[in-house]
């Protein structure tokens, strides 16, 4: 049995879940999150915990009860404390800035590049090579992360680009020397 979708799902003071057929909807100070579940999935919410059960063990509910389990966990703790992804920009002259809810990004290119956050996601620039990304729901916190990151992404030679928070970039060698 998924170790992980047999875990029950810790349901913290001020947040509420509402479970309307497949689609489940999670308040909470932050915010609202609402994601549509698999139809064959069984959630059970009580006062303070929820537990995800799978009909059967054939294949597909075995892959869906911990991903189902996860997703809530997420959608808790994002209304909770949200979520955040950091960004460093790598080189000479690379440096984003804050205008107005965009970021404005200059990694090269012969023009700046404009990016708007989407609804319930917002930037923050603390230093002009670093960016964080937060929101609450992880799946857009990580698809705006990755593609403020496909701006410019890290080559393998110098290491300049965008890249996370902690990413190691493997490096190459350069062309080799003449030999005589």
């Amino acid at each position: 049995m998924s170790r992980i979708g047999r875990k029950p799902i810790a349901v913290p003071a001020g947040v509420s879940i509402n479970l309307d057929n497949t689609v489940i909807t999670v308040k909470g100070p932050k915010g609202t999150l609402s994601r549509e579940i698999h139809k064959e999935m069984k959630v059970n919410v009580t006062e303070n915990e929820i537990v995800v059960e799978r009909p059967s063990d054939n294949k597909l509910h075995r892959s869906l009860h911990g991903t189902t389990r996860s997703i809530i966990a997420n959608m808790v703790t994002g209304v909770t404390d949200g979520f955040s992804r950091n960004l460093e920009l790598v080189g000479v002259g690379y440096r984003a800035s804050k205008s107005g809810d965009k970021i404005v990004l200059n990694v090269g290119y012969s023009h700046p590049v404009e990016i708007a956050p989407e609804s319930n996601i917002e930037f923050e620039v603390p230093v002009n090579t670093k960016i964080t990304v937060r929101g609450i729901d992880k799946e857009r916190v990580g698809a705006v992360a990755a593609q403020i990151r496909a701006v410019r992404e890290p080559e393998p030679y110098k290491g300049k680009g965008i890249k996370y928070e902690g990413e190691r970039i493997i490096r190459k060698e350069g062309k080799a020397g003449k030999k005589k």
